[in-house]
């Protein structure tokens, strides 16, 4: 019973952190929930080899009510792309699925490598004034088509994020609307999210080391407790972040996860 308790409390904080921080910077689900779920993993005494696969994967389970709600929100406000989400859709599904059969093989060492590269790359972005720089005029077809949303799958999944990071920077440096490629994002990230926690409930089945309350890699208490505590705690976190410039809270989430990024590159390499 205190097993379950301590991780309920773990829990509920890692809602609390992530929901703040969510709030705050921006952005919401795993590129914020997994570092601090993994470092609540750690405290608990969760074994190195899987905690990654435990936080990733719990991860990906809160992140589907959320991308469904914001989806048929931005959806109601023709925010959403969807000759692109036909075009994209079962790519970004195929990595999905392949980076979670990747990822429920390989230490979790190699998972936080994945998120600390990933998460330096979005940190220089958001430190550096690039707003409004983009590569080209419209989204590429043809060959690009299966390669970037495949991609974009498969390294999300490995994270455990919706997408949404890499999506929105993709969408943007391909001259979409900064609204209409997060009400996009938000779709893909149902395509990500869904089979990815069905991958991981079933490749870390009856793994002894799961701590309790685990359907697979996916910890129920963990998605319990944190999508309500997330969204409890984003608006004190919005609060905060209509006190501070955009400039600033770019320079405070590129710091943030610059921060996430180094403890990750330890994580990989101690």
């Amino acid at each position: 019973m205190t097993e379950y308790l301590l991780l309920a409390v773990a829990m509920l904080i890692t809602g609390g952190i992530g929901g703040i921080l969510a709030g705050l910077l921006g952005i919401g689900g795993g590129i914020v929930i997994v570092p601090v779920m993994e470092a609540a993993l750690t405290f608990l005494g969760v074994d190195e080899a899987i905690r990654m696969h435990v936080a990733v994967a719990t991860s990906l389970a809160t992140i589907i009510p959320t991308s469904i709600a914001s989806s048929r929100a931005h959806h109601r406000r023709k925010a959403v792309d969807l000759p692109l989400v036909r075009r994209w859709s079962l790519f970004v599904l195929a990595g999905a699925l392949a980076g979670t059969v990747i990822a429920s093989r390989v230490h979790s060492s190699v998972l936080a490598a994945v998120f600390a590269v990933v998460s330096l790359i979005v940190a220089v972005r958001m430190m550096l004034p690039l707003e409004g720089r983009t590569i080209a005029a419209e989204v590429p077809r043809g060959i690009l088509v299966p390669v970037i949303p495949t991609g974009i799958g498969a390294i999300s999944s490995m994270m455990g994020i919706g997408g949404g990071t890499l999506s929105v920077a993709m969408l943007t440096l391909f001259n979409q609307p900064i609204h209409r490629a997060v009400g996009t994002a938000a779709l893909f990230g149902l395509a990500i999210s869904l089979p990815g926690t069905i991958g991981f409930m079933i490749t870390g089945f009856n793994d002894a080391r799961l701590p309790p309350g685990s359907i697979g890699y996916v910890n129920l208490i963990g998605f319990v407790v944190i999508s309500p505590a997330t969204f409890l705690a984003a608006p004190l976190g919005a609060a905060i972040a209509h006190r501070l410039s955009m400039s600033r809270l770019s320079l405070l989430f590129g710091i943030f996860l610059l921060i996430v990024s180094m403890r990750m590159f330890y994580r990989a390499i101690a």
